[in-house]
């Protein structure tokens, strides 16, 4: 994102100011770390990079505060140089007797000059370093998160967020609707944006422009949020079991004992996988809602087809059954 956007951003929740550096506004922000150049001002560059955001806190105003302008000047300079995306100034950069935020830009007047010099932005942070740290973390991880479209339907199950994914045509909005009257929650259909978070979750919403709408052949365009209420939606999952929807074939073997561990990789994470055929007579919502509590007793340490082929095992070598 650019420096502008961030300026601009009403989810960032700490006020933010140009001071120096408009120039430099559409300089981008490709990193969601932040640096404290602490060690640059002493001439140590390496490891600063021009693409993360870059805090100047009491520690680095106090360092500049102990040196001559000309010695400033130069430091400063030679920071600048490197074409940093941005530099902010946050509230605890101040200087003894100091107290209002802009006091610790103004009292480095070369802090200015070297940012007009070099077009990069200079912001002051109304807050202090440690909750401006916080913020940026919050906003950039979300911002700046790897992002993908699927085709499918996204549903809340016991908790366990269940991506019906299949062909079109397949019966994955008509069982959406379905689990919505069973009491499960909502959150996507058709179209269903994930993003990537730390450390290896993906996370499901729905496009603006679909929320809450669901599309089922002979109905038309629903809105969940308006038929069952606010209790029937959610606006962001994360995806933990991706369940595969086919059309049924003689011609196919399926997965019957339930010892197959089938993974998708979404955005470099592996989801678990489970393909189910569908056919005339089958209640695809019980077996979505069986589906979600087995993960839920996976995710627990019980798998139940790995036990019950044990304990065969155990029976057929041992002579008796092994207890669980």
């Amino acid at each position: 994102m650019t420096v502008r956007a961030l300026l601009g951003d009403p989810g960032l929740g700490v006020g933010l100011e140009l001071v120096a550096g408009e120039a430099g506004l559409d300089r981008i922000i490709e990193s969601t770390r932040i640096q404290k150049s602490g060690l640059a001002l002493v001439g140590h560059f390496h490891g600063i990079t021009s693409s993360r955001i870059q805090i100047f806190g009491q520690t680095e105003l106090s360092f500049l505060h102990t040196l001559d302008a000309e010695d400033r000047a130069r430091k400063l300079h030679d920071l600048f140089a490197r074409e940093l995306c941005c530099v902010i100034v946050t509230r605890d950069a101040r200087g003894e007797g100091e107290s209002s935020p802009e006091a610790g830009y103004r009292a480095v007047p070369e802090l200015v000059a070297a940012a007009e010099a070099s077009g990069t932005p200079l912001v002051r942070s109304a807050s202090r370093s440690s909750v401006t740290i916080t913020a940026l973390h919050a906003l950039l991880d979300d911002r700046l998160a790897p992002r993908v479209r699927l085709h499918g339907v996204l549903v809340d199950v016991f908790g366990v967020g269940v991506l019906l994914a299949g062909p079109s045509a397949i019966g994955k909005s008509e069982c959406a609707l379905d689990l919505v009257m069973r009491g499960h929650r909502f959150v996507a259909d058709d179209v269903v944006e994930c993003d990537y978070r730390p450390p290896g979750m993906i996370f499901g919403t729905s496009a603006l422009l679909l929320r809450h709408h669901l599309e089922v052949r002979g109905l038309g365009i629903l809105n969940v949020k308006d038929l069952f209420g606010v209790t029937a939606i959610r606006e962001r999952k994360r995806i933990d079991v991706v369940i595969k929807l086919v059309e049924w074939s003689k011609d196919v073997e399926y997965d019957r004992l339930g010892l197959e561990d089938r993974h998708r990789t979404i955005l470099g994470v592996k989801v678990r996988e489970l393909v189910i055929p569908v056919r005339p007579g089958r209640d695809m919502s019980t077996i979505i809602e069986v589906a979600a509590r087995n993960e839920l007793l996976k995710n627990a340490g019980h798998h139940a087809a790995k036990e019950f082929f044990g304990n065969l095992e155990g029976a057929l070598l041992g002579g008796g059954r092994r207890e669980r």
